[in-house]
Protein backbone atom coordinates (compact mmCIF):
# COMPACT_ATOMS: atom_id res chain seq x y z
CA UNK A 1 0.00 0.00 0.00
CA UNK A 2 1.21 3.49 -0.78
CA UNK A 3 0.10 7.01 0.00
CA UNK A 4 0.98 10.21 -1.82
CA UNK A 5 1.66 13.38 0.17
CA UNK A 6 1.74 16.88 -1.31
CA UNK A 7 3.17 19.44 1.10
CA UNK A 8 1.07 22.48 0.28
CA UNK A 9 3.41 24.84 2.09
CA UNK A 10 6.21 23.78 -0.27
CA UNK A 11 4.27 23.39 -3.53
CA UNK A 12 4.73 26.51 -5.70
CA UNK A 13 2.73 25.94 -8.93
CA UNK A 14 3.34 29.52 -10.12
CA UNK A 15 7.09 29.05 -9.92
CA UNK A 16 7.42 25.66 -11.65
CA UNK A 17 6.59 24.04 -14.98
CA UNK A 18 4.57 21.20 -13.46
CA UNK A 19 7.51 18.82 -13.70
CA UNK A 20 5.49 16.25 -11.74
CA UNK A 21 2.98 15.96 -14.62
CA UNK A 22 5.52 16.40 -17.40
CA UNK A 23 7.76 13.52 -16.33
CA UNK A 24 5.23 11.07 -14.83
CA UNK A 25 5.34 7.83 -16.90
CA UNK A 26 1.69 7.04 -16.15
CA UNK A 27 0.54 10.48 -17.33
CA UNK A 28 2.52 9.99 -20.53
CA UNK A 29 0.56 6.80 -21.24
CA UNK A 30 -2.72 8.70 -20.83
CA UNK A 31 -3.56 7.62 -17.27
CA UNK A 32 -4.66 10.37 -14.89
CA UNK A 33 -2.13 9.53 -12.20
CA UNK A 34 -1.61 13.27 -11.65
CA UNK A 35 -4.17 15.97 -12.47
CA UNK A 36 -4.44 19.64 -11.59
CA UNK A 37 -6.83 20.48 -8.78
CA UNK A 38 -8.97 23.61 -8.41
CA UNK A 39 -6.18 25.35 -6.51
CA UNK A 40 -3.75 24.83 -9.39
CA UNK A 41 -1.79 22.29 -7.37
CA UNK A 42 -1.36 18.69 -8.56
CA UNK A 43 -3.55 15.91 -7.18
CA UNK A 44 -1.90 12.48 -7.17
CA UNK A 45 -4.03 9.35 -7.52
CA UNK A 46 -2.78 6.80 -5.02
CA UNK A 47 -4.66 4.01 -6.87
CA UNK A 48 -2.98 4.68 -10.22
CA UNK A 49 0.48 5.78 -9.00
CA UNK A 50 3.12 3.07 -9.48
CA UNK A 51 5.55 4.58 -6.99
CA UNK A 52 8.39 5.13 -9.44
CA UNK A 53 9.49 8.24 -7.55
CA UNK A 54 10.22 10.36 -10.62
CA UNK A 55 7.86 13.15 -9.51
CA UNK A 56 9.68 13.29 -6.16
CA UNK A 57 13.04 13.83 -7.85
CA UNK A 58 11.73 16.26 -10.46
CA UNK A 59 9.76 18.54 -8.11
CA UNK A 60 12.02 21.62 -7.69
CA UNK A 61 10.60 22.38 -4.23
CA UNK A 62 10.65 18.88 -2.70
CA UNK A 63 6.88 19.04 -2.15
CA UNK A 64 6.01 15.43 -3.03
CA UNK A 65 6.42 12.21 -1.05
CA UNK A 66 5.32 8.75 -2.16
CA UNK A 67 5.35 6.46 0.89
CA UNK A 68 5.07 2.69 0.99
CA UNK A 69 3.20 1.41 4.05
CA UNK A 70 2.37 -2.09 5.33
CA UNK A 71 -0.79 -3.60 3.86
CA UNK A 72 -2.08 -4.07 7.42
CA UNK A 73 -2.76 -0.33 7.55
CA UNK A 74 -5.13 -0.41 4.57
CA UNK A 75 -8.55 0.79 5.67
CA UNK A 76 -7.22 1.90 9.07
CA UNK A 77 -7.19 5.62 8.33
CA UNK A 78 -8.55 7.65 11.23
CA UNK A 79 -8.29 11.11 9.74
CA UNK A 80 -6.85 12.80 6.68
CA UNK A 81 -6.32 16.49 6.03
CA UNK A 82 -7.48 16.83 2.43
CA UNK A 83 -6.35 15.12 -0.77
CA UNK A 84 -2.71 14.07 -0.58
CA UNK A 85 -2.62 15.53 2.95
CA UNK A 86 -1.37 14.23 6.29
CA UNK A 87 -3.01 10.98 7.36
CA UNK A 88 -3.31 9.46 10.83
CA UNK A 89 -3.67 5.71 11.30
CA UNK A 90 -5.08 4.33 14.54
CA UNK A 91 -6.17 6.09 17.71
CA UNK A 92 -5.08 5.81 21.38
CA UNK A 93 -7.40 4.03 23.81
CA UNK A 94 -8.15 5.78 27.14
CA UNK A 95 -8.68 3.37 30.05
CA UNK A 96 -10.43 3.90 33.36
CA UNK A 97 -8.08 4.63 36.25
CA UNK A 98 -5.01 4.63 34.02
CA UNK A 99 -2.74 7.30 32.57
CA UNK A 100 -2.05 6.75 28.88
CA UNK A 101 1.08 8.40 27.46
CA UNK A 102 1.59 9.43 23.82
CA UNK A 103 5.18 9.53 22.58
CA UNK A 104 6.34 10.47 19.11
CA UNK A 105 7.90 13.14 16.93
CA UNK A 106 6.21 16.50 16.52
CA UNK A 107 4.00 16.54 13.43
CA UNK A 108 3.04 12.85 13.52
CA UNK A 109 -0.50 13.33 14.83
CA UNK A 110 -0.39 13.34 18.64
CA UNK A 111 -2.40 16.55 18.96
CA UNK A 112 -4.77 15.39 16.21
CA UNK A 113 -5.43 12.18 18.16
CA UNK A 114 -6.06 14.17 21.36
CA UNK A 115 -8.48 16.53 19.58
CA UNK A 116 -10.41 13.60 18.10
CA UNK A 117 -10.75 11.87 21.46
CA UNK A 118 -11.76 15.12 23.15
CA UNK A 119 -14.48 15.81 20.57
CA UNK A 120 -12.82 18.95 19.18
CA UNK A 121 -12.38 17.28 15.79
CA UNK A 122 -14.60 14.70 14.08
CA UNK A 123 -12.52 12.05 12.28
CA UNK A 124 -13.27 11.62 8.57
CA UNK A 125 -11.87 8.05 8.40
CA UNK A 126 -9.76 9.08 5.40
CA UNK A 127 -12.71 10.31 3.32
CA UNK A 128 -11.65 13.83 2.35
CA UNK A 129 -14.72 14.55 0.23
CA UNK A 130 -17.28 14.35 3.03
CA UNK A 131 -17.31 14.20 6.81
CA UNK A 132 -17.90 10.77 8.27
CA UNK A 133 -21.11 10.40 10.26
CA UNK A 134 -21.02 9.22 13.87
CA UNK A 135 -22.80 5.98 12.90
CA UNK A 136 -20.00 5.21 10.45
CA UNK A 137 -17.33 6.06 13.04
CA UNK A 138 -18.97 3.89 15.70
CA UNK A 139 -19.33 1.02 13.23
CA UNK A 140 -15.65 1.23 12.30
CA UNK A 141 -14.62 0.68 15.91
CA UNK A 142 -17.23 -1.99 16.62
CA UNK A 143 -15.94 -4.64 19.00
CA UNK A 144 -13.29 -2.38 20.53
CA UNK A 145 -13.25 -0.17 23.61
CA UNK A 146 -13.57 2.84 21.34
CA UNK A 147 -17.03 1.80 20.10
CA UNK A 148 -18.69 2.66 23.39
CA UNK A 149 -16.49 5.73 23.81
CA UNK A 150 -17.45 7.29 20.47
CA UNK A 151 -21.11 6.31 20.94
CA UNK A 152 -21.23 8.34 24.16
CA UNK A 153 -19.14 11.16 22.68
CA UNK A 154 -21.57 11.47 19.75
CA UNK A 155 -24.52 11.90 22.12
CA UNK A 156 -22.61 14.24 24.47
CA UNK A 157 -22.98 11.72 27.30
CA UNK A 158 -19.38 12.13 28.45
CA UNK A 159 -17.65 15.28 29.64
CA UNK A 160 -14.14 16.10 28.52
CA UNK A 161 -11.48 18.22 30.26
CA UNK A 162 -8.75 19.35 27.86
CA UNK A 163 -5.49 21.25 28.42
CA UNK A 164 -4.16 22.63 25.12
CA UNK A 165 -0.54 22.46 24.03
CA UNK A 166 0.04 26.20 23.71
CA UNK A 167 -0.79 27.87 27.02
CA UNK A 168 0.74 31.12 25.75
CA UNK A 169 -2.57 31.87 24.03
CA UNK A 170 -4.65 31.76 27.26
CA UNK A 171 -4.21 35.52 28.00
CA UNK A 172 -5.81 36.25 24.62
CA UNK A 173 -9.05 34.52 25.70
CA UNK A 174 -9.26 35.44 29.38
CA UNK A 175 -8.75 38.77 31.11
CA UNK A 176 -8.69 38.82 34.86
CA UNK A 177 -6.89 37.40 37.84
CA UNK A 178 -5.78 33.81 38.38
CA UNK A 179 -8.21 33.16 41.24
CA UNK A 180 -11.11 34.33 39.05
CA UNK A 181 -10.22 31.82 36.32
CA UNK A 182 -9.83 28.96 38.80
CA UNK A 183 -13.05 29.80 40.62
CA UNK A 184 -14.90 29.72 37.33
CA UNK A 185 -13.38 26.35 36.36
CA UNK A 186 -13.62 24.64 39.79
CA UNK A 187 -16.32 21.96 39.73
CA UNK A 188 -14.75 19.56 42.21
CA UNK A 189 -13.66 21.90 44.99
CA UNK A 190 -10.05 20.84 44.51
CA UNK A 191 -8.58 24.16 43.38
CA UNK A 192 -7.12 25.17 46.76
CA UNK A 193 -5.48 21.79 47.30
CA UNK A 194 -3.79 21.92 43.88
CA UNK A 195 -2.77 25.57 44.23
CA UNK A 196 -0.98 24.62 47.46
CA UNK A 197 0.55 21.49 45.96
CA UNK A 198 1.80 23.35 42.87
CA UNK A 199 2.99 26.38 44.92
CA UNK A 200 0.82 28.93 43.14
CA UNK A 201 -0.40 30.90 46.18
CA UNK A 202 1.67 33.96 45.23
CA UNK A 203 0.12 34.02 41.74
CA UNK A 204 -3.56 33.97 42.75
CA UNK A 205 -3.95 37.74 42.68
CA UNK A 206 -1.90 38.26 39.54
CA UNK A 207 -3.47 39.10 36.21
CA UNK A 208 -3.30 36.24 33.72
CA UNK A 209 -1.34 38.54 31.37
CA UNK A 210 1.39 39.01 34.01
CA UNK A 211 2.14 35.33 34.65
CA UNK A 212 5.46 33.68 33.87
CA UNK A 213 5.50 30.67 31.55
CA UNK A 214 5.71 28.23 34.45
CA UNK A 215 2.86 29.90 36.32
CA UNK A 216 0.65 29.93 33.23
CA UNK A 217 1.35 26.24 32.59
CA UNK A 218 0.42 25.25 36.14
CA UNK A 219 -2.75 27.37 36.06
CA UNK A 220 -3.80 25.63 32.83
CA UNK A 221 -3.13 22.17 34.30
CA UNK A 222 -5.07 22.96 37.49
CA UNK A 223 -7.97 24.43 35.48
CA UNK A 224 -8.20 21.12 33.61
CA UNK A 225 -7.87 18.93 36.71
CA UNK A 226 -10.60 20.69 38.75
CA UNK A 227 -13.30 20.10 36.17
CA UNK A 228 -15.74 17.30 36.99
CA UNK A 229 -15.07 15.36 33.79
CA UNK A 230 -15.17 11.75 32.66
CA UNK A 231 -11.94 11.94 30.64
CA UNK A 232 -8.89 14.20 30.99
CA UNK A 233 -6.52 15.13 28.18
CA UNK A 234 -3.21 16.97 28.65
CA UNK A 235 -1.30 18.07 25.55
CA UNK A 236 2.21 18.54 27.07
CA UNK A 237 2.55 19.28 30.78
CA UNK A 238 6.24 20.17 31.18
CA UNK A 239 7.07 23.19 28.95
CA UNK A 240 8.26 26.13 31.11
CA UNK A 241 8.18 24.03 34.31
CA UNK A 242 11.29 23.36 36.35
CA UNK A 243 12.15 19.83 37.45
CA UNK A 244 10.55 20.27 40.83
CA UNK A 245 7.29 21.50 39.30
CA UNK A 246 7.33 18.72 36.71
CA UNK A 247 7.57 16.10 39.44
CA UNK A 248 4.82 17.77 41.48
CA UNK A 249 2.51 18.00 38.46
CA UNK A 250 3.11 14.35 37.53
CA UNK A 251 2.46 13.28 41.12
CA UNK A 252 -0.65 15.49 41.28
CA UNK A 253 -2.14 13.95 38.14
CA UNK A 254 -1.49 10.44 39.46
CA UNK A 255 -2.97 11.19 42.89
CA UNK A 256 -5.95 13.44 42.10
CA UNK A 257 -7.10 11.70 38.91
CA UNK A 258 -6.26 8.16 40.01
CA UNK A 259 -9.76 6.82 39.24
CA UNK A 260 -10.16 8.65 35.92
CA UNK A 261 -9.01 7.90 32.36
CA UNK A 262 -6.17 10.30 31.54
CA UNK A 263 -4.22 10.81 28.29
CA UNK A 264 -0.94 12.76 28.36
CA UNK A 265 1.24 13.88 25.44
CA UNK A 266 4.79 14.41 26.71
CA UNK A 267 8.38 14.66 25.45
CA UNK A 268 10.19 14.62 28.81
CA UNK A 269 10.99 10.93 29.06
CA UNK A 270 11.69 11.04 32.80
CA UNK A 271 8.26 12.57 33.52
CA UNK A 272 6.45 10.32 31.03
CA UNK A 273 8.07 7.32 32.68
CA UNK A 274 6.86 8.60 36.05
CA UNK A 275 3.27 9.51 35.16
CA UNK A 276 2.17 6.96 32.52
CA UNK A 277 0.89 3.45 33.20
CA UNK A 278 1.41 2.54 29.56
CA UNK A 279 2.18 4.34 26.28
CA UNK A 280 1.11 4.46 22.67
CA UNK A 281 4.05 5.18 20.36
CA UNK A 282 3.29 7.24 17.26
CA UNK A 283 5.73 6.75 14.41
CA UNK A 284 5.79 8.11 10.87
CA UNK A 285 7.08 11.16 9.01
CA UNK A 286 6.32 14.63 10.40
CA UNK A 287 3.71 16.38 8.30
CA UNK A 288 3.12 13.29 6.16
CA UNK A 289 1.68 10.43 8.20
CA UNK A 290 1.51 8.98 11.69
CA UNK A 291 0.72 5.49 12.97
CA UNK A 292 -0.50 4.85 16.50
CA UNK A 293 0.76 1.55 17.94
CA UNK A 294 -1.12 -0.68 20.32
CA UNK A 295 -0.45 0.15 24.00
CA UNK A 296 2.87 -0.94 25.49
CA UNK A 297 4.25 -0.98 29.02
CA UNK A 298 5.81 2.43 29.68
CA UNK A 299 9.40 1.32 30.22
CA UNK A 300 9.28 -1.12 27.30
CA UNK A 301 7.64 1.44 25.01
CA UNK A 302 10.24 4.11 25.77
CA UNK A 303 13.08 1.62 25.23
CA UNK A 304 11.65 0.59 21.84
CA UNK A 305 11.18 4.22 20.83
CA UNK A 306 14.78 5.08 21.72
CA UNK A 307 16.09 1.92 20.09
CA UNK A 308 14.19 2.66 16.89
CA UNK A 309 12.70 -0.83 16.45
CA UNK A 310 9.12 -1.76 17.39
CA UNK A 311 9.09 -5.48 18.10
CA UNK A 312 5.35 -6.22 17.99
CA UNK A 313 4.94 -4.25 14.76
CA UNK A 314 8.26 -5.54 13.34
CA UNK A 315 9.06 -2.04 12.08
CA UNK A 316 12.22 0.04 12.27
CA UNK A 317 11.31 3.69 12.79
CA UNK A 318 14.82 5.17 12.52
CA UNK A 319 18.20 4.07 11.19
CA UNK A 320 20.16 4.66 14.39
CA UNK A 321 19.01 4.47 18.01
CA UNK A 322 18.90 7.57 20.20
CA UNK A 323 21.82 6.93 22.51
CA UNK A 324 22.36 8.37 25.97
CA UNK A 325 25.87 8.51 27.39
CA UNK A 326 26.90 7.92 30.99
CA UNK A 327 29.99 10.13 30.89
CA UNK A 328 31.23 11.21 34.30
CA UNK A 329 30.52 14.83 35.26
CA UNK A 330 33.19 17.25 34.13
CA UNK A 331 34.90 17.88 37.46
CA UNK A 332 38.37 18.45 36.09
CA UNK A 333 38.08 21.18 33.49
CA UNK A 334 40.81 22.81 31.49
CA UNK A 335 41.44 26.33 32.72
CA UNK A 336 39.72 28.85 30.46
CA UNK A 337 40.46 32.56 30.28
CA UNK A 338 37.73 34.87 31.56
CA UNK A 339 35.65 36.26 28.71
CA UNK A 340 33.58 38.87 30.57
CA UNK A 341 33.03 39.87 34.16
CA UNK A 342 29.94 41.53 35.60
CA UNK A 343 29.59 43.50 38.83
CA UNK A 344 26.95 43.16 41.51
CA UNK A 345 23.55 44.43 40.41
CA UNK A 346 19.94 44.39 41.57
CA UNK A 347 16.70 44.35 39.63
CA UNK A 348 13.52 45.23 41.52
CA UNK A 349 9.96 45.30 40.19
CA UNK A 350 8.09 47.94 42.24
CA UNK A 351 8.54 48.68 45.93
CA UNK A 352 7.03 45.38 47.10
CA UNK A 353 7.60 43.36 43.94
CA UNK A 354 10.09 40.68 42.98
CA UNK A 355 13.76 41.45 43.52
CA UNK A 356 16.82 39.79 42.02
CA UNK A 357 20.17 40.28 43.74
CA UNK A 358 23.39 39.14 42.13
CA UNK A 359 27.03 39.06 43.18
CA UNK A 360 29.99 39.71 40.87
CA UNK A 361 30.66 36.86 38.46
CA UNK A 362 32.18 35.92 35.13
CA UNK A 363 31.69 33.93 31.96
CA UNK A 364 34.67 32.06 30.57
CA UNK A 365 35.85 32.08 26.97
CA UNK A 366 34.25 29.35 24.88
CA UNK A 367 32.28 27.87 27.76
CA UNK A 368 28.67 26.71 27.83
CA UNK A 369 27.21 27.87 31.13
CA UNK A 370 24.01 26.07 32.14
CA UNK A 371 21.55 27.92 34.37
CA UNK A 372 19.14 26.01 36.62
CA UNK A 373 16.74 26.84 39.39
CA UNK A 374 13.07 27.01 40.22
CA UNK A 375 10.77 29.09 38.06
CA UNK A 376 10.09 32.74 38.92
CA UNK A 377 13.34 33.29 40.86
CA UNK A 378 15.04 35.54 38.31
CA UNK A 379 16.82 33.34 35.74
CA UNK A 380 15.20 35.06 32.74
CA UNK A 381 15.55 38.47 34.43
CA UNK A 382 19.30 37.83 34.90
CA UNK A 383 19.68 36.93 31.24
CA UNK A 384 17.66 39.94 30.06
CA UNK A 385 19.83 42.30 32.13
CA UNK A 386 23.04 40.85 30.67
CA UNK A 387 21.55 41.00 27.17
CA UNK A 388 20.59 44.64 27.64
CA UNK A 389 16.87 43.90 27.23
CA UNK A 390 16.10 45.53 30.60
CA UNK A 391 18.08 47.84 32.88
CA UNK A 392 19.06 46.93 36.46
CA UNK A 393 17.58 48.97 39.32
CA UNK A 394 21.04 49.41 40.83
CA UNK A 395 24.46 48.58 39.49
CA UNK A 396 25.67 48.94 35.92
CA UNK A 397 25.95 46.34 33.18
CA UNK A 398 27.80 47.32 30.03
CA UNK A 399 29.76 44.96 27.78
CA UNK A 400 31.74 45.93 24.70
CA UNK A 401 30.75 42.69 22.99
CA UNK A 402 28.09 41.51 20.55
CA UNK A 403 25.29 39.45 22.13
CA UNK A 404 22.63 37.30 20.48
CA UNK A 405 19.59 36.54 22.64
CA UNK A 406 16.71 34.08 22.26
CA UNK A 407 13.92 34.95 24.70
CA UNK A 408 11.73 32.51 26.61
CA UNK A 409 8.56 33.55 24.81
CA UNK A 410 8.55 33.65 21.03
CA UNK A 411 6.02 35.57 18.97
CA UNK A 412 5.05 33.90 15.71
CA UNK A 413 3.01 36.76 14.24
CA UNK A 414 5.37 37.73 11.41
CA UNK A 415 3.63 37.87 8.03
CA UNK A 416 6.46 36.29 6.05
CA UNK A 417 7.89 32.89 5.20
CA UNK A 418 10.62 31.19 7.20
CA UNK A 419 12.95 31.52 4.22
CA UNK A 420 12.40 35.27 3.89
CA UNK A 421 12.93 35.73 7.62
CA UNK A 422 16.04 33.57 7.96
CA UNK A 423 17.77 34.87 4.84
CA UNK A 424 17.18 38.45 5.96
CA UNK A 425 19.80 37.77 8.63
CA UNK A 426 22.72 37.91 6.16
CA UNK A 427 23.69 34.26 6.44
CA UNK A 428 27.12 32.86 5.75
CA UNK A 429 27.72 29.50 4.11
CA UNK A 430 28.86 28.22 7.51
CA UNK A 431 25.48 29.18 9.02
CA UNK A 432 23.68 26.99 6.49
CA UNK A 433 25.96 24.04 7.23
CA UNK A 434 26.27 24.47 11.01
CA UNK A 435 22.74 25.68 11.86
CA UNK A 436 20.01 25.54 9.20
CA UNK A 437 20.67 22.04 7.95
CA UNK A 438 21.05 20.21 11.30
CA UNK A 439 18.04 22.02 12.81
CA UNK A 440 15.86 21.08 9.81
CA UNK A 441 15.06 24.70 8.88
CA UNK A 442 15.31 23.97 5.15
CA UNK A 443 12.39 21.55 5.44
CA UNK A 444 10.02 24.28 6.65
CA UNK A 445 11.46 27.31 4.84
CA UNK A 446 8.39 27.80 2.61
CA UNK A 447 5.98 27.94 5.59
CA UNK A 448 4.57 31.19 6.91
CA UNK A 449 5.95 32.11 10.34
CA UNK A 450 2.43 32.49 11.73
CA UNK A 451 1.54 28.94 10.63
CA UNK A 452 4.43 27.21 12.43
CA UNK A 453 3.90 24.72 15.23
CA UNK A 454 5.47 25.36 18.63
CA UNK A 455 8.42 23.08 17.91
CA UNK A 456 9.00 24.59 14.45
CA UNK A 457 8.81 28.13 15.83
CA UNK A 458 11.29 27.21 18.56
CA UNK A 459 13.73 25.79 15.98
CA UNK A 460 13.46 28.94 13.84
CA UNK A 461 14.07 31.16 16.88
CA UNK A 462 17.16 29.11 17.84
CA UNK A 463 18.45 29.28 14.26
CA UNK A 464 17.90 33.05 14.16
CA UNK A 465 19.83 33.43 17.41
CA UNK A 466 22.77 31.34 16.22
CA UNK A 467 22.86 32.96 12.78
CA UNK A 468 23.54 36.37 14.30
CA UNK A 469 27.30 36.93 14.44
CA UNK A 470 28.12 37.37 18.12
CA UNK A 471 30.65 36.40 20.76
CA UNK A 472 28.06 35.56 23.44
CA UNK A 473 24.84 33.62 22.83
CA UNK A 474 22.00 33.52 25.36
CA UNK A 475 19.17 31.01 24.94
CA UNK A 476 16.22 30.95 27.35
CA UNK A 477 14.53 27.53 27.37
CA UNK A 478 15.53 26.33 23.88
CA UNK A 479 14.06 22.85 24.45
CA UNK A 480 10.44 24.02 25.00
CA UNK A 481 8.00 22.20 22.64
CA UNK A 482 10.81 20.13 21.07
CA UNK A 483 10.40 16.37 20.83
CA UNK A 484 13.06 13.86 21.89
CA UNK A 485 14.76 13.68 18.51
CA UNK A 486 14.75 17.44 18.07
CA UNK A 487 16.40 17.85 21.47
CA UNK A 488 19.15 15.43 20.49
CA UNK A 489 19.77 17.39 17.26
CA UNK A 490 19.75 20.65 19.23
CA UNK A 491 22.37 19.36 21.68
CA UNK A 492 24.69 18.29 18.87
CA UNK A 493 24.18 21.53 16.94
CA UNK A 494 24.89 23.85 19.87
CA UNK A 495 27.91 21.93 21.11
CA UNK A 496 29.45 21.75 17.64
CA UNK A 497 28.69 25.45 17.02
CA UNK A 498 30.38 26.59 20.23
CA UNK A 499 33.45 24.43 19.65
CA UNK A 500 33.95 25.43 16.01
CA UNK A 501 33.51 29.16 16.57
CA UNK A 502 34.96 29.50 20.05
CA UNK A 503 31.97 31.43 21.39
CA UNK A 504 30.41 31.40 24.86
CA UNK A 505 26.82 30.41 25.59
CA UNK A 506 24.37 30.83 28.46
CA UNK A 507 21.54 28.29 28.46
CA UNK A 508 18.50 28.32 30.73
CA UNK A 509 16.61 25.04 30.55
CA UNK A 510 14.73 22.52 32.65
CA UNK A 511 15.63 19.42 30.67
CA UNK A 512 18.22 17.69 32.86
CA UNK A 513 19.71 15.65 30.04
CA UNK A 514 20.13 18.70 27.79
CA UNK A 515 21.76 20.74 30.57
CA UNK A 516 24.04 17.85 31.52
CA UNK A 517 25.29 17.24 27.98
CA UNK A 518 25.76 20.90 27.10
CA UNK A 519 27.12 22.54 30.23
CA UNK A 520 30.75 23.03 31.24
CA UNK A 521 29.69 24.76 34.46
CA UNK A 522 26.38 25.16 36.24
CA UNK A 523 24.95 28.40 37.61
CA UNK A 524 22.48 27.61 40.42
CA UNK A 525 19.73 30.03 41.43
CA UNK A 526 17.90 29.94 44.75
CA UNK A 527 15.22 32.05 46.39
CA UNK A 528 11.47 32.27 46.87
CA UNK A 529 9.46 32.11 43.62
CA UNK A 530 7.83 35.41 42.77
CA UNK A 531 9.43 37.16 45.78
CA UNK A 532 13.22 37.10 45.58
CA UNK A 533 16.07 35.39 43.80
CA UNK A 534 19.84 35.25 44.00
CA UNK A 535 22.67 33.29 42.46
CA UNK A 536 24.13 30.60 44.68
CA UNK A 537 27.19 30.47 42.46
CA UNK A 538 28.81 28.79 39.46
CA UNK A 539 29.93 25.21 40.07
CA UNK A 540 31.48 22.22 38.34
CA UNK A 541 28.75 19.89 37.11
CA UNK A 542 28.74 17.27 39.87
CA UNK A 543 28.67 19.81 42.68
CA UNK A 544 26.13 22.06 40.98
CA UNK A 545 23.74 19.28 39.96
CA UNK A 546 23.85 17.61 43.36
CA UNK A 547 23.25 20.95 45.08
CA UNK A 548 20.30 21.73 42.81
CA UNK A 549 18.64 18.31 43.07
CA UNK A 550 19.24 18.15 46.84
CA UNK A 551 17.34 21.39 47.20
CA UNK A 552 14.50 19.87 45.17
CA UNK A 553 14.58 16.59 47.12
CA UNK A 554 14.77 14.56 43.89
CA UNK A 555 17.28 11.91 42.80
CA UNK A 556 18.03 10.67 39.29
CA UNK A 557 19.47 7.36 38.14
CA UNK A 558 20.55 5.90 34.82
CA UNK A 559 18.48 3.23 33.08
CA UNK A 560 20.71 0.16 32.85
CA UNK A 561 20.02 -0.60 29.19
CA UNK A 562 19.44 2.83 27.57
CA UNK A 563 21.42 4.99 30.05
CA UNK A 564 18.66 7.61 29.97
CA UNK A 565 18.04 9.66 33.13
CA UNK A 566 15.09 8.39 35.21
CA UNK A 567 13.52 9.95 38.29
CA UNK A 568 13.61 7.71 41.33
CA UNK A 569 10.28 7.29 43.06
CA UNK A 570 10.23 9.25 46.29
CA UNK A 571 11.25 7.16 49.32
CA UNK A 572 12.17 4.17 47.13
CA UNK A 573 15.26 2.14 48.07
CA UNK A 574 17.26 3.70 45.22
CA UNK A 575 16.11 7.18 46.25
CA UNK A 576 17.16 6.59 49.87
CA UNK A 577 20.48 5.06 48.83
CA UNK A 578 21.47 8.03 46.66
CA UNK A 579 20.39 10.57 49.26
CA UNK A 580 22.40 8.80 51.97
CA UNK A 581 25.55 8.91 49.82
CA UNK A 582 24.89 12.47 48.61
CA UNK A 583 24.83 11.38 44.97
CA UNK A 584 21.60 12.92 43.73
CA UNK A 585 22.36 12.55 40.03
CA UNK A 586 25.09 9.98 39.45
CA UNK A 587 25.74 6.64 41.10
Amino acid sequence: MRIAILKKDKCQPRKCEYECLKYCPMVRTGAEAIVLGKSGRPVISEEICEGCGICIKKCPFGAISIIGLPEELKGEQTHRYGENGFVLYGIPIPKAGKVTGLLGENGTGKSTAIKILSGLQVPNLGNVEAEAGWDEIIKKYAGSELQNYFAKLAKSKIKIAYKPQYVDAIPEFFEGKVHELLERADETGGAKQLVDAFELEEALNKNIQDLSGGELQRVAIIACMIQDADFYFFDEITPYLDIYQRVRVAKGIKDVLKDKPVVVVEHDLAILDMVADYVHLIYGKPGEYGVVTMPKGTNRGIKEYLGGFLHAENIRIREKPIEFTAHPPREMRQARPVFIEYDRFEKRYGKEGFVLETQPGNIETGEMLGIVGKNAIGKSTFMKVLAGEIKPTSGKIAFDITISYKPQYIKGDLDMTVKDFIYSLKLSEADVIDVLHPLGIEEIEEKEIKELSGGELQSVAIAACLCHEASLYMLDEPSAHLDVEQKVRLIKTMRRYAERRGVSMLIIDHDIYLIDLLSDRLMVFEGEPGVRGDIKGCFVMREGMNMFLKDLGVTFRRDESTLRPRINKLASSKDREQKETGKYYYL
